[in-house]
């Protein structure tokens, strides 16, 4: 049988590349100020649903409250914007996966 017939036609993955849930800055103003906000946070709150790899922060929106934000990536904007507002942005570290 030809190689072509034999390779997937649909979008098949890397195995390990990782997707990442889009959450902008303006989705977490609704978190009261002070509060510190992951995963789990922001999963009970209806802001991410479904099946993600981690949560990468974006800058879009405006941010008005100190708020300790922990995701796996920031955008360079959405990081400016947390420190701006007084929050605390801390990266998540993914451990690779055994092979």
């Amino acid at each position: 049988m030809r190689l072509v017939r034999r390779l997937p036609k649909v979008g098949f993955k890397a195995p390990r590349s990782k997707v990442l849930a889009p959450v902008n800055v303006s989705r977490l103003d609704q978190f009261s100020d002070g509060s510190m906000v992951d995963e789990k946070v922001l999963r009970d709150a209806g802001v991410v649903k479904g099946r993600w790899d981690g949560i990468k922060i974006l800058g879009g929106g405006d941010l008005h409250r100190k708020l300790t934000i922990h995701a796996h990536a920031f955008s360079g904007e959405a990081k400016s914007k947390i420190e701006g507002a007084g929050g605390v942005c801390e990266l998540i570290v993914r451990t690779p996966a055994k092979a």
